[in-house]
C-alpha cells in the first residue's frame, strides 16, 4: 500500500483547522515583519546617509541662514527627516526669538534648545517605528507555534484510541504536521529578533549622533547670541 508522501504542503493541508489557523497567523506575522524589516532597513540607511551629507555641509563653513533656506527649499519639494529637521527647528526658533527683539540671550537659547529637543524626540520616534511589533513577533511567535504543536500532538494521540495497533506510520503524519507549526514559529521569530536588535542599535547610535549635533549647534548659536547681545 502506497502512502502519501509527507511533503510540507501536504502536512499543512492535512492539519486540523486550529493548527491551520495557527500556521496562517504565523505566516501573516512573518510576512508583515519582513515588510517592516525591509522598510526599516531602507529608512535607517537613508537616515545615516542624510546625516553624513548634512553634517559635511554644515561643517563646510556655509552660512547658517543660507543652509536654512536651502533646507526650506528642499522641504517644499520632498519631506525631510533626521538631522536636518533638528537643525531647521532650532534655527527657526532662534531666528524668531531674535526678531521679536528679545534681549535676554538665555531666554533665546532656552527656546531654541526646547525646539530642538522636541524635533529630536520626533526623529527618535521615526527611527524606532515598528520596532515594538518586531519585538512582539520575536517573543510571541515560538509560543504560538508551540501551542499549535501541542494541539496537533494531542489530536494525534487522541486518534490512536481508535487504532488497535499503533505504528510509527500511524503516528508520524500527525506529529509531523504538528511540528510544522513550531518550525513556522521559529521561522517568524528568528528574523524578527535579529532585525529588532540591529535596528534598535542603529536607532540608538543615530539618536546619539543627533544629540551630539544639537549640543554642538547650540554652542555655535550661544556664541552668536552672546557676541551680539
Amino acid at each position: 500500500m502506497n502512502q502519501e508522501p509527507l511533503s510540507i504542503l501536504n502536512l499543512v493541508l492535512n492539519a486540523s483547522l486550529l493548527v491551520q489557523l495557527v500556521m496562517l497567523l504565523l505566516f501573516m506575522a512573518s510576512a508583515v515583519s519582513w515588510a517592516m524589516i525591509v522598510q526599516r532597513g531602507i529608512y535607517q540607511a537613508r537616515a545615516r546617509q542624510a546625516f553624513r551629507e548634512f553634517e559635511s555641509q554644515f561643517w563646510s563653513g556655509i552660512d547658517l541662514t543660507q543652509l536654512y533656506r536651502q533646507g526650506n527649499s528642499g522641504a517644499n519639494k520632498h519631506s525631510t527627516d533626521g538631522i536636518e529637521n533638528i537643525f531647521r527647528a532650532g534655527f527657526k526658533e532662534f531666528t524668531r526669538l531674535r526678531q521679536q527683539g528679545s534681549t535676554d540671550p538665555d531666554a533665546i537659547m532656552e527656546g531654541t534648545q526646547r525646539a530642538m529637543r522636541v524635533a529630536h524626540s520626533r526623529e527618535e520616534e521615526k527611527l524606532e517605528a515598528n520596532l515594538p511589533f518586531l519585538a512582539s513577533v520575536a517573543s510571541v511567535s515560538p509560543y504560538i507555534g508551540l501551542f499549535g504543536t501541542v494541539w496537533g500532538i494531542m489530536n494525534s494521540f487522541r486518534g490512536l484510541a481508535n487504532v488497535h495497533q499503533a505504528t510509527l506510520a500511524t503516528v508520524a503524519p500527525g506529529i509531523s504536521e504538528a511540528l510544522v507549526a513550531t518550525a513556522m514559529g521559529l521561522f517568524a521569530a528568528i528574523p524578527a529578533v535579529l532585525a529588532y536588535n540591529r535596528f534598535s542599535a542603529n536607532a540608538e547610535q543615530l539618536t546619539g549622533k543627533y544629540q551630539t549635533f544639537a549640543e554642538e549647534f547650540s554652542s555655535i548659536l550661544h556664541r552668536q547670541v552672546h557676541a551680539k547681545s
